[in-house]
């Protein structure tokens, strides 16, 4: 009776760990050096431009968003890693990269970036990421992820927000999510609105141990 007993405890035991959910994935391992992230680029389809069309003539058009600009922004961080550095600031040695999550989301898009209300810089919650995050197609990865959810980009404040946000592609929800500013800086369109994603990548770690207690 005894043995019977002990036999059916590691039997317990074994199908416990074997059947423990693949989605056991945590806010706290965020935080955790040792769990592997996967970063997963830029998304902008909530993105605003702050400003009218016509006050950018001939620097960029609504049609340039989607083929030119998002493009040349997320190649920053395979061109110039060093400085568009995504496991610094998620205080990894490295991440994974699964970028083409984020850009079957891009290359969708058709809406109009332009916004003329300053007021819409910034209006999403962390709720509004959650739902955004749930209708993802993740394309087969698992684990955590990371990504930026841009949401204004403003010429008057000369600054960019977006979302850091860290998620469990194993059930598609937020594990971790805070909004930051960065400013804009430098010559030329492109540079001079990819200076933001550096400054919030680089704000965000300088703060990570601040969020840890989160």
């Amino acid at each position: 009776m005894k043995k019977t007993a002990i036999k059916l405890s590691l039997l317990i035991a074994l199908l416990s760990t074997f059947l423990k959910p693949a989605s056991a994935q945590t806010k706290a391992e965020v935080f955790d050096k040792k769990t592997p992230i996967t970063w997963l680029g830029m998304d902008f389809s909530q993105m605003k431009f702050i400003g009218s069309e016509a006050a950018y003539k001939g620097e960029v058009i609504n049609a340039e968003f989607v083929g030119k600009y998002i493009p040349a922004w997320t190649n920053l961080f395979v061109t110039e890693p060093k400085k568009y550095n995504p496991a610094k600031a998620a205080n990894r040695d490295t991440v994974h990269f699964a970028m083409n999550v984020t850009e079957k989301v891009n290359s969708a898009l058709t809406k109009n970036f332009f916004n003329s209300n300053p007021g819409d810089f910034k209006v999403l919650t962390e709720k509004d990421i959650d739902a955004l995050v749930k209708n993802y197609d993740f394309l087969g990865n698992k684990g955590i992820g990371m990504l930026l959810i841009v949401e204004g980009m403003d010429k008057g404040r000369k600054e960019a927000g977006a979302w850091v946000t860290f998620v469990n592609m194993n059930d598609k929800t937020v594990l971790y999510t805070v909004f930051r500013t960065g400013s804009s800086f430098g010559f030329g369109f492109r540079n001079y609105w990819a200076h933001p994603w550096y400054e919030i990548l680089k704000d965000f770690g300088k703060d990570f141990d601040l969020f840890k207690k989160y």
